[in-house]
């Protein structure tokens, strides 16, 4: 009987195809978090050092820059982007912890699910957002919302 060595032993063969979505989800966390490193610190720039600075965050502040469609796109991708990539870290965290099959399956439903609902209310609050809604004579928005013909 002889020995096997490293020269004997056949290297273990491939024969799955098609998408490597534990590759993607790599990837993924990589370019996302260089994104998400921009936008946040963008928005903390904007929203805490220009002009007033702190002084000047309020409701109004707010709805000023969610009445122009650049700090929408801003503040929707940041959104996206940094419930995607939590939602993948936790699944990632899931996959190597939860040893349960069916648990394990079910926190990723759950994650999935909870981080499609934010999406989607983050979503629409960003595009529906309507300063002047429930405004009244006594608001100090009043006169804001008239000029707008709101």
């Amino acid at each position: 009987m002889t020995a096997q060595t490293a020269q004997t032993v056949a290297a273990p063969t491939r024969t799955r195809r098609g998408v490597n979505l534990e590759k993607w989800g790599w990837l993924f966390m990589r370019v996302s978090g260089v994104i998400l490193v921009v936008l946040i610190f963008g928005h903390l720039f904007i929203n805490l050092m220009v002009g007033e600075g702190i002084h000047a965050l309020d409701f109004a502040f707010i709805a000023g820059k969610f009445a122009t469609p650049f700090w929408q796109w801003w503040d929707v991708i940041m959104l996206w982007l940094a419930l995607i990539h939590g939602a993948n870290g936790m699944r990632t965290i899931v996959n190597d912890y939860v040893t349960n099959t069916t648990a394990r399956k079910v926190l990723i439903w759950a994650l999935g699910l909870a981080a499609g609902l934010l999406i989607l209310l983050g979503t629409l609050v960003v595009f529906t957002f309507d300063p002047c809604l429930g405004v009244t004579e006594t608001s100090t928005l009043w006169e804001s919302c008239q000029a707008l013909g709101k």
